[in-house]
């Protein structure tokens, strides 16, 4: 591992007690996170694609792993990677009381229903309208899947028209199981849903393509961290952005599924945050641009954790192994980058 200067030439140093904090406090959340079930609870007609928009969400054949048969209340779950149950469950009006009451505690504990429509049939027939007034008694967290929009016409006035049966209360999400199209907008929606519940980072490493949520979260960072940037007091961003640039490479290392030590997050967070990289361009902008102050340090604050997160995720999607001399190379890169799509 390579050694590195932790004064800078004004004789400030790496906040220790700091990066501490924000390693363990992250770590332990993400661990914990990863302790979690998450229970989908998937309602709709045989011809509305639920099996295969799940097998599009995750990327995988979903519905043909651990399959269970229904029992009693007629749900059918499948059961991925041990802590993400899909089930399939019927529709209320087609079921005995007994079962009802059954299904109604199943819909209570669900973390996300997705509640599927037909965008070719009739939508949001008298029948799922009743279902989806009981389930709404019981659960808020359900997204509206409008399924094959590839096959029909008027999509917007399809979307209004349930928005407006549901007091305008509820998403809903327009696809195509069998294209693909909006599939990162479903997706995007079920992690805010499971984010509320501490549970986006289970969900997020098991999808395959991973590369638009691992985005999404740096661009989150940049903003915190831009917004940081902008204290009035000079150098004062620099705590707490150790905090979310840690933050963002536990999260990285989660979702893409490698292991992120004490020392090698401490190694890359000293190269980012108090070598050249870091503080050293801060203060030059803020020297070569009079008057800058706020705006300069939010500026740099928030385009360094974004190369920070791209060459990160670029580094583990490519298998390199990520030290502070390939973080530099790479940081450097997407630098470059970053300006020229400015």
């Amino acid at each position: 591992m390579a050694e590195f200067n932790e004064r800078e030439s004004n004789g400030q140093e790496f906040d220790e007690q700091e990066f501490e904090k924000a390693y363990e406090q992250e770590t332990n959340r993400v661990n914990e996170q990863l302790e979690e079930e998450i229970l989908f609870a998937m309602i709709g007609d045989v011809n509305t694609g639920k099996s295969s928009t799940i097998n599009q969400i995750i990327g995988d054949e979903v519905a043909m792993v651990g399959a269970k048969p229904g029992e009693t209340t007629g749900i059918d779950r499948f059961v991925y990677r041990e802590k993400i149950i899909f089930a399939d469950t019927p529709g209320l009006d087609d079921i005995n009381n007994e079962n009802s009451q059954e299904t109604m505690k199943f819909y209570k504990d669900a973390d996300v229903i997705l509640f599927f429509l037909n965008a070719v049939g009739t939508v949001f027939s008298d029948g799922e309208r009743k279902s989806f007034e009981l389930i709404s008694k019981a659960n808020k967290n359900i997204l509206f899947v409008l399924n094959k929009i590839d096959a029909a016409d008027d999509i917007p006035g399809l979307i209004h028209y349930v928005k407006q049966n549901t007091n305008h209360k509820y998403k809903v999400v327009p696809i195509s199981s069998r294209t693909g199209e909006n599939i990162d907008k479903l997706r995007n929606e079920i992690l805010e849903i499971l984010k509320k519940k501490s549970k986006e980072i289970q969900f997020a490493r098991l999808i395959k393509e991973k590369s638009p949520i691992a985005n999404k979260w740096i661009l989150g960072a940049s903003g915190s961290a831009t917004a940081v940037g902008a204290a009035p007091l000079p150098g004062s961003d620099f705590i707490p952005l150790t905090g979310i640039q840690v933050g963002l490479m536990v999260k990285l290392a989660a979702l893409y599924e490698k292991p992120l030590s004490k020392e090698r997050a401490r190694e890359l967070a000293i190269a980012t945050i108090t070598g050249n990289i870091g503080k050293t361009l801060f203060r030059q902008v803020v020297k070569f641009v009079p008057g800058a102050g706020s705006v300069a340090g939010g500026s740099i604050a928030g385009g360094m954790t974004l190369t920070l997160g791209y060459a990160i995720k670029y580094a583990y999607e490519n298998n390199i192994e990520l030290d502070a001399n390939s973080l530099k190379s790479l940081y450097e890169h997407f630098s470059k980058k970053t300006k020229k799509e400015k």
